[in-house]
């Protein structure tokens, strides 16, 4: 089991994409931020330096305009992106982290030992047992990598993430048939509009319109068969209102952006539930 509290409230980026209360994304003050205000765990965003340092940050380019596989974790840090250590040395233990894993094309030519990849199993090594991680990425290749022998340490659990253009029905298959702990579906692939509704169009994109006519399984239909093939669902950027509803229909764990707000709106409906 990897969210013992349902839903979880995961920080997305920390306490928020962007920089709310002054805290910017994927800085050590915004996942300390996200800690005191209750998240019980953080989402970040890794990549690498050209120097094999794991680094966080969302975009491939620094907010210069260069590439961060192209800078050292020394040039990076002089703009204030951090490394992944430097954050797990000071986010407190019972926080658990999901590792977005942003792998780049670089990784297709270099030295294995070298690719995203390989930098986050060893960083896995080091950390094992420290705290819970889920490490997920929209690259397949990553939790398919660390899923073979010897290259997940401990009870480290792997997930696929999927954005808004990928149908949910496909993101559950593709994760079960992986053989993968959890699927990560955008909030716009699980609309608020189809929840406890039954079919509908299938969205695409920000609640987008149907495509070729084709119809949606409702999300409570989409969540149960996740839960039946052994998988758990985050699903991330809900506003409050929205996450509301998807916790009454079964997510396991809500990334979201506005921790406090969701915290009220799930208060306001009971609160969170004990690991069902």
């Amino acid at each position: 089991m990897i969210f013992g509290e349902r839903p979880s409230v995961v920080g997305h980026r920390g306490f928020g994409a962007g920089a709310p209360g002054g805290h910017r994304e994927n800085s050590v003050s915004s996942f300390l931020a996200a800690a005191r205000a209750g998240a019980q765990w953080v989402e970040l965003d890794a990549r690498r330096s050209s120097d094999d340092v794991l680094v966080l940050w969302h975009d491939p380019v620094t907010p210069g305009g260069a590439r961060i596989v192209g800078c050292s974790a020394a040039e990076l840090a002089a703009e204030g992106i951090v490394s992944l250590d430097d954050v797990l040395a000071a986010l407190p233990v019972g926080v658990g982290v999901d590792i977005d894993v942003k792998t780049t094309i670089e990784d297709a030519v270099d030295s294995p030992r070298r690719r995203t990849h390989a930098l986050v199993a060893a960083v896995l090594g080091r950390h094992a047992g420290t705290r819970q991680f889920l490490v997920s990425s929209f690259d397949a290749s990553v939790p398919s990598y660390l899923s073979q022998d010897g290259r997940r340490p401990g009870d480290i659990a792997l997930g696929l993430i999927t954005e808004a253009n990928f149908a949910a029905s496909h993101a559950v298959s593709a994760a079960a048939n992986l053989g993968l702990d959890a699927v990560c579906l955008n909030s716009g692939t699980l609309n608020s509009g189809t929840l406890s509704a039954g079919p509908a169009p299938e969205s695409f994109g920000d609640h987008g319109a149907a495509r070729d006519g084709a119809a949606r399984d409702s999300a409570e239909h989409i969540l149960e068969i996740a839960h039946r093939a052994g998988l758990e669902v985050m699903v991330w950027s809900p506003e409050p209102a929205e996450a509301v509803a998807l916790a009454r229909a079964g997510a396991d764990a809500l990334c979201v952006n506005d921790i406090p707000g969701v915290q009220a709106a799930l208060a306001g409906r009971g609160g969170t539930d004990p690991a069902r």
